[in-house]
């Protein structure tokens, strides 16, 4: 699956919306739309443990039926772990950064090890990417937060290499993690022999001092609780969830790219 496209992935979630019967806004005017929201989707060839979308319903629905749903009418390698209705502020504003881990096949875990202290070190480090807007060069180097060799895997002809966890902080344009294995190969000629296999493994609100990444839908969580315990004190029962809004409530969830 992390060679589906952005596209690829929307309208296999379309199709399962429409198998699953979950009851989705659309939009108005001559060519309506299911109201979906993507934020900071993965680039093609990058898997993901951690994707994110928001969808708008008509009317109010269990999260956990929706997820489960959802699931099972999406196609193989691609999971819907979690369904939250939303609470206040929006989930783009919570995902200010994300974990990789990019395995270097054919690199030793030394010497990854050494381009990764080299990396840090250096004050800016511009790279060149072809992007929407053209050839453009933009600086790799402030927006990584936390750079380390995570250890070490084995080939089946038992040959380690090395692999890497990386936090980079969510830029316009994004700085994506072959856009850091780019700056390695700038500042301490690393250059793996094969392409490197790279997974988004987190992407949530960031805690600056540790570069740790929290849930991002910790607030909804609370929110839901504290909604069921209002409901509990008041007498009324604490099934299902209600709407945010009489006309349509929100559930962001998340969902996982895996390799087959």
């Amino acid at each position: 699956m992390r060679f589906a496209s952005h596209r690829d992935i929307a309208r296999a979630l379309e199709r399962a919306l429409r198998r699953a019967r979950v009851p989705v806004a659309f939009s108005a005017g001559f060519t309506p739309h299911p109201k979906i929201s993507y934020t900071g989707a993965a680039p093609t060839g990058v898997a993901s443990e951690a994707e994110y979308f928001e969808l708008t319903l008509t009317e109010p629905c269990d999260p956990e039926q929706v997820r489960v749903r959802l699931d099972d009418a999406m196609p193989a390698g691609i999971d819907v772990v979690g369904v939250v209705e939303a609470a206040a502020g929006g989930l783009a504003d919570r995902l200010e950064a994300s974990e990789w881990q990019v395995e270097l096949p054919g690199v030793a875990p030394d010497d990854a090890a050494a381009a990764a202290a080299a990396f840090l070190a250096a004050g800016e480090i511009e790279v060149e990417r072809l992007t929407k807007k053209g050839r453009r060069r933009f600086d790799t180097r402030s927006p990584v937060l936390r750079l380390d060799v995570d250890g070490c895997a084995a080939t089946e002809q038992h040959e380690t290499y090395a692999i890497l966890r990386m936090v980079v902080r969510h830029t316009t344009p994004a700085v994506r993690p072959d856009d850091v294995v780019t700056g390695l190969r700038q500042v301490a000629g690393l250059a793996p022999p094969s392409s490197p296999l790279m997974t988004r493994l987190a992407q949530g609100p960031l805690d600056e001092a540790s570069g740790v990444l929290a849930d991002p839908f910790a607030a909804d969580i609370a929110a839901a609780q504290s909604a069921g315990r209002g409901r509990a004190e008041d007498g009324g029962g604490a099934e299902g969830i209600a709407p945010l809004a009489e006309d349509a409530p929100r559930s962001s969830a998340p969902t996982r790219k895996r390799v087959t």
